[in-house]
């Protein structure tokens, strides 16, 4: 191993420790060479997301929008609402209206959060003052469309590097801790009051432009940060589990989950010990699935719920079999 490399694990398993003199294993030092790697891959990765978003979103910003004077929701909308209104440059209210955000994300989210969205914010900025794009069309649909595609993407690769370019989310986690609310109802009411500013300081026909512009701009971002593939988990009782438990491993190719449980109904129903399967696949594989408990036990209880993403298990692993 590489001498350096070897006394900055020695330093970093030091520092964790909180001793200075204290021999360690190989054991030891191998772990924390291998924590020290997936660290280090993680940033490179978050990384990279962060600087697409950058780009991603400043292209929204200077091919589309500002040359139409449209806008979006939240703190990007405010800062090209009053970019429009007040003739500052947007590269400034991007970094001013933000700043809040980034201490409320430290407060509520934590250190690296912070220092993430500060940089994240700070290069967005930077983009926009130095960084030309060529105005792409002057169609309105077009602008209130596409702009909205190339903000929600920007906007959706910083979150999935693990910063935000738009602090308004930050918010609303707030707001709905201190008020009770959902952080749904939250941004829905920030955004009315936006887009109804936009209608009497613009026109109302910008602001129409504008909640499309919005509207393309979240379904972008659901769609970057869900990804293409929504899975679905799904709970089956049947008495016929360990058939079902083959079929899915055979003809499906998904992995399996068995729980024990007891079945019963009512008051003095009956209660019996049987296996529950748990299976998650994708929303594609959910009617063979039902095609397939179909032929083995029409009268199965299959309970499914939405997942928004997976990590790890064979559910990205292996290939489906149709």
């Amino acid at each position: 191993m590489n001498k350096l490399l070897k006394k900055l694990i020695l330093y970093s398993l030091r520092e964790k420790a909180g001793t200075v003199n204290k021999n360690y294993s190989d054991y030891a030092i191998g772990k924390e060479l291998v924590e020290m790697r997936v660290t280090g891959l993680r940033l490179l990765k978050d990384f990279a997301l962060i600087t697409i978003g950058i780009f991603s979103a400043s292209f929204g910003f200077k091919g589309f929008l500002l040359t139409n004077r449209f806008i979006d929701g939240g703190a990007t909308g405010i800062s090209l609402l009053i970019s429009a209104l007040a003739d500052i440059p947007l590269y400034i209210l991007i970094i001013c209206i933000n700043i809040p955000f980034i201490f409320l994300g430290y407060k509520i989210i934590g250190k690296g959060f912070a220092v993430k969205t500060a940089l994240a914010i700070s290069g967005l900025a930077l983009c926009l003052a130095t960084v030309e794009f060529p105005n792409i069309t002057n169609d309105n649909v077009l602008v209130s469309v596409f702009g909205g595609v190339f903000l929600g993407a920007g906007i959706g690769f910083s979150v999935r590097g693990g910063a935000v370019i738009d602090g308004t989310e930050v918010l609303a986690i707030y707001l709905s801790r201190k008020l009770g609310t959902t952080i749904g109802d939250i941004i829905i009411f920030i955004n009315v009051l936006i887009f109804s500013a936009a209608a009497y300081l613009l026109s109302p026909e910008i602001a129409l432009y504008s909640m499309i512009t919005y509207l393309s701009a979240s379904k972008t971002l659901d769609f970057i940060i869900e990804g293409i593939e929504e899975y679905t988990g799904v709970t089956i009782i049947s008495s016929h589990n360990e058939e079902i438990r083959q079929m899915i491993i055979n003809k499906l190719g998904r992995g399996v989950t068995i729980y024990k449980g007891k079945a019963g109904f009512g008051k003095k129903g009956e209660t019996r010990e049987m296996d529950i399967v748990y299976t998650v696949i994708t929303r594609l594989e959910l009617n063979k699935l039902n095609s397939e408990l179909e032929k083995i036990d029409p009268n199965a209880f299959v309970v499914t719920s939405s997942i928004k993403d997976t990590k790890g298990g064979m559910i990205k692993k292996r290939p489906l079999k149709h």
